[in-house]
């Protein structure tokens, strides 16, 4: 069914947009008020044609990732945001990070055997986990785990293979998790301790943009050695979260040596 009142939300909110409110610059003048199609697209990290048909009430309902990305694009405040999922009949995520995992989920991580499977929270923070993914990080996970803290002021470093740098991943995901949670104070606390690394800072700065999905590491294991893995994301956008699954070449070294991890 067409949804002429999100149509009309999307358009009225980028008409009501200037140039210099996104940072951009004004440049020649306008035919029309606000921002182009072409510009809120961009930073919606959209398509053009896709942002036409929801203008035009053509499209079907917009994923989480992408409201979240015309939340951002538009500047909506948190009225706003509530407003643009209220009519694009999507639930509204919560105004802090969901920490809490899904008692299906965490059952999921203990049925998959030779898999390292993990779930981290809308700051990196690893909130669930089987016995092979504590195995795997040396026993850490227990004790809490930052992954973009570990990454950035300390632990060892991930080749990833041909794959995008991690680094990149990570702060495309936690820039999207400020737009978001913008007054999350273990988020706020988190960002203040990683722009203490000039290559965060540097990285940041650049507006990286991944999408989750799959990836090459290599890394050095303190007990089995070198390993070489298959990471794959998978998103969980009812609570912003996503499990990692990390798994290994069937009959590879890395395999067996996961394989002794497990015990």
């Amino acid at each position: 069914m067409p949804n002429r009142e999100l149509a009309r939300f999307l358009r009225d909110r980028r008409a009501a947009l200037l140039p210099g409110d996104v940072g951009l610059p004004a440049g020649q003048r306008r035919r029309t008020p606000g921002l182009r199609r072409e510009e809120v697209a961009d930073l919606a990290h959209m398509s053009v044609d896709y942002l036409t048909r929801l203008e035009q009430a053509r499209a079907p309902r917009p994923s989480v990732r992408v409201l979240e990305g015309l939340t951002g694009a538009l500047r909506l405040d948190r009225e706003g945001r509530a407003r643009l999922y209220h009519l694009a009949g999507s639930p509204l995520l919560p105004v802090g990070p969901v920490r809490s995992v899904r008692p299906h989920v965490v059952r999921m991580l203990h049925r998959l055997p030779g898999t390292a499977a993990l779930v981290t929270d809308a700051t990196y923070d690893v909130v669930a986990w089987n016995p092979l993914a504590d195995a795997l990080h040396g026993g850490a996970l227990a004790g809490g785990l930052n992954l973009a803290r570990r990454r950035f002021l300390g632990g060892p470093r991930v080749s990833s293979g041909g794959a995008p740098e991690f680094g990149e991943i990570v702060v495309s995901r936690l820039r999207g998790s400020a737009a978001r949670y913008p007054h999350d104070p273990r988020l706020g606390a988190l960002l203040a301790q990683l722009r203490t690394s000039p290559e965060f800072t540097d990285i940041w700065d650049t507006e990286p943009f991944h999408a989750p999905g799959h990836r090459r590491k290599r890394f050095e294991h303190p007990v089995v050695g070198r390993l070489e893995v298959d990471c794959d994301v998978i998103a969980l956008p009812e609570d912003d979260q996503q499990v990692v699954f990390i798994t290994a070449d069937p009959g590879s070294r890395s395999a067996r040596a996961l394989s002794s991890l497990a015990g």
